[in-house]
């Protein structure tokens, strides 16, 4: 049971890193990318490395993201 759960996350991943990728709205990509980042964390979590995964969860959903929409809040959200 837990190794199906591993690799429905690890899917989920691979899609957000794709749709992200392609994706051309950028509050959207944002978005994504902040989901990714907290299913990262509990990846790691799953790996037994709390401390990565608090650091993930903080810096990669929290901080990043934040810096992330306050860029897009000083340009245009659709990229040409």
């Amino acid at each position: 049971m837990l190794q199906a759960v591993n690799i429905l996350l690890l899917v989920f991943l691979v899609v957000c890193a794709v749709v992200v990728a392609r994706t051309k709205d950028l509050l959207s990509a944002v978005i994504i990318f902040g989901a990714y980042s907290m299913v990262m964390s509990i990846i790691w979590q799953q790996l037994h490395s709390p401390d990565i995964a608090i650091t993930e969860a903080a810096i990669g959903a929290g901080a990043t993201s934040l810096l992330f929409l306050a860029a897009i809040s000083r340009t245009r959200r659709h990229e040409e």
